[in-house]
């Protein structure tokens, strides 16, 4: 199941990793074009420009679900086939329309006089549905891509019954989703609205939550949640929309903001306090490992490389992590600092969101970000000095760490090999894939892993989520060794 999970969260990355483009021609385009979101005349080539990116932009916003339909389904399916896309998108149109309001209360009429009910309908072209669709098209297509027919059936043999297939699955998703769907969006309405309830305090409950899930992948269920419209919220939504907190029941970007200066300038200090206590003769090491996830945490907000780097080394640590967030996202909440984001919350985001009207005193980032270095820096060192956790550059003395490769331009084949090697060697990986920044791969005998050697090739981590998978922490530039490895592997 957890490696199921895996997937499932990997696959979300694929139509996640779309959002920066929005990101970048909504923020360029509100910037030239005030009035697409303030309201008047939209005259002259520059207004016209930047009402067209706004529009450009929106495209992928407003059908955010769909890219999950299709995301999941390629992610989901074994070899990646678009047929699997296809019939996650059938599968997506059938649901949609049998559980539109039209539909279900025409087949019902009762669901037309509970309130609750045809607003639960009213909201199903949503991302669960979506990745629901994404999951149904994928299994169908895993199960039944090499089915064979009888010879008067012969043309819909193969990939071509996998469409027909999945259609029936989804009619069948439908009949059940009639009774449990209003079931589920009340509890998550719930969720939702017991959250909002609690204002600040639920805010930074919430940023908790997120970074704590990160190693299992459910965090994107509990995004669904506040981030995109699922159940009445999206914060994300709403505030790359043009909205302000008058038009939704809750103060827009609160569930966004708070990741700012942890992002951009917490993990730094934390970084630091990693450097600062490494052992000595392995500062020079530590500083390799963590000044580039530093890095691209603050530029871009990814944060895996980071994370990775020491959640498994020091859990209690990656706990106390998750902590901070939760009180920094509470006072940035309280301090009414706003920001959002379509990707993740670095400087590339801010910058481009500063302009939206949501957007609220975002000179703060300045104090507050400060605020978080030194917090961020003097948890994490006293923690690590405290209780002698093994952070990059305190781990056991090893010869073998020593000579750890450094990722760059034209070294990533040394990498590729000295990864495989501690793998166990071609004959033992039964699979590679990778995500944003992990190598994730099957193998076959799990005594013949070497994490030491893996770890050798300057790598952020090896994370073992089951007997035969392996994950291995490799940062943004995961694709180039990667596909390195896929030559070796032929």
């Amino acid at each position: 199941m957890m490696k199921y999970l895996q997937k499932l969260g990997k696959s979300l990355m694929l139509p996640v990793a779309c959002l920066p483009i929005c990101g970048i021609l909504m923020g360029i385009g509100y910037a030239l074009c005030p009035a697409t979101m303030q309201g008047g005349d939209v005259v002259g080539f520059v207004h016209k420009l930047g009402f067209f990116l706004v529009k450009a932009g929106g495209a992928l916003i407003d059908n955010m679900a769909i890219l999950f339909v299709i995301g999941v389904g390629v992610g989901m399916s074994d070899d990646h086939d678009g047929t699997s896309a296809l019939a996650a998108l059938a599968s997506w149109l059938m649901i949609t329309n049998l559980l539109s309001v039209g539909t279900v209360t025409t087949l019902m009429p009762s669901i037309a006089e509970d309130a609750k009910k045809t607003l639960a309908f009213s909201a199903i072209a949503n991302p669960f549905i979506g990745i629901l669709s994404g999951i149904i098209g994928a299994s169908c297509y895993n199960k039944f891509k090499n089915t064979k027919l009888p010879d008067w059936m012969s043309f819909f043999s193969g990939k071509r019954c996998v469409a027909i297939v999945s259609g029936v699955v989804a009619i069948i998703a439908s009949a059940i989703l009639l009774f449990v769907w209003p079931v589920v969006y009340g509890l998550l309405l719930a969720l939702g609205n017991g959250i909002v309830s609690l204002g600040p305090v639920g805010a930074g409950i919430y940023a908790f939550l997120n970074r704590l899930l990160i190693p299992t992948g459910l965090h994107h269920a509990l995004n669904n949640v506040f981030w995109f419209d699922t159940v009445g919220l999206g914060d994300l939504s709403h505030f790359w929309a043009g909205h302000t907190s008058a038009d939704v029941s809750w103060s827009l970007g609160m569930y966004m903001s708070g990741f700012f200066p942890c992002m951009m300038f917490g993990i730094p200090g934390a970084a630091l306090a990693m450097v600062h206590t490494a052992k000595t003769g392995k500062q020079k090491a530590a500083i390799g490992l963590v000044t580039s996830a530093a890095l691209c945490a603050f530029v871009c907000g990814v944060t895996e490389p980071f994370e990775f780097g020491f959640m498994f080394l020091a859990p209690g640590l990656y706990l106390v992590y998750a902590l901070l967030y939760g009180i920094f996202t509470v006072i940035t909440t309280l301090l009414g600092f706003r920001a959002g984001f379509s990707f993740s919350a670095g400087a590339t985001d801010l910058v481009f969101s500063a302009s939206l009207p949501a957007a609220q005193k975002t000179w703060m980032i300045l104090p507050l970000g400060i605020a978080a270095f030194i917090v961020f820096y003097l948890v994490f060192r006293f923690v690590i000095v405290k209780f002698d956790l093994k952070t990059p550059g305190r781990e056991d003395d090893d010869v073998e760490a020593e000579k750890r490769a450094v990722l760059s331009n034209d070294n990533f084949s040394n990498v590729a090999a000295i990864i495989l090697e501690g793998l166990g060697g071609k004959a033992n990986v039964v699979s590679l894939d990778n995500c944003i920044t992990r190598l994730r791969l099957e193998i076959k005998d799990y005594t013949k892993i070497d994490e030491k050697k893996i770890k050798s090739a300057g790598v952020a981590g090896v994370m073992r989520p089951s007997k035969n998978a392996v994950q291995v922490i490799v940062g943004t530039k995961v694709q180039f060794v990667a596909d390195e490895m896929k030559k070796m592997l032929g």
